[in-house]
């Protein structure tokens, strides 16, 4: 048996990944077409129903991708990086998990304190179980969910940059070890 460490992702923690990239990528397109549907539109309706639901994903696949990560760790980098460079990528790993996290549950807050449910093609998916809804409420809280949202923009753009500096500047492979070439 080897003792070298593992050189790429395991299997479960890059399909996990790559999974929940599509469903970010996916819930910021239909949020954006929701906004730029008229309001008289069936769309307008079901890009906001489609975000909701694949927000709802994300925040099923979050528990396993940090189980995941927990029990597997993260291979090395190689060559090795320094510490502030290693510092900075694990704040920016942590900020996405949290992200991901709670970005989804404040969505899902939001539509239930103001007594929605998720639905998606007239089938109701979650129901609302708040019996007195406030809009008021959920109106703060929707604001938080939109300036996260909003910041994070920034946030998965510099996990992207960062990939693409790692894989085309620096030629490490940190790229490399998430999307499983050897």
């Amino acid at each position: 048996m080897s003792t070298k460490p593992m050189s790429r992702y395991r299997p479960v923690q890059r399909w996990l990944h790559w999974v929940m990239f599509a469903l970010v990528v996916t819930v910021y397109v239909l949020i954006n077409l929701h906004h730029s549907t008229p309001r008289e539109s069936p769309w307008h309706e079901v890009t906001e129903h489609a975000h909701m639901v694949a927000g709802v994903l994300v925040l099923l696949l979050i528990l396993p991708r940090l189980w995941a990560r927990h029990k597997y760790g993260a291979p090395p980098a190689e060559p090795g990086l320094a510490r502030a460079v290693r510092w900075f990528a694990r704040i920016t790993h942590w900020a996405l998990y949290a992200f991901l996290l709670i970005q989804p549950l404040l969505g899902l807050i939001t539509v239930q304190v103001a007594g929605g449910s998720v639905e998606l093609f007239g089938v109701t998916l979650i129901p609302a179980l708040v019996s007195e809804p406030n809009r008021d409420l959920a109106g703060a809280i929707f604001q938080y969910h939109a300036l996260i949202g909003t910041t994070f923009y920034w946030i998965i753009g510099l996990h992207i940059v960062a990939a693409l500096w790692h894989h085309f500047l620096r030629r490490d492979d940190t790229l490399r070890r998430m999307v499983g070439a050897a």
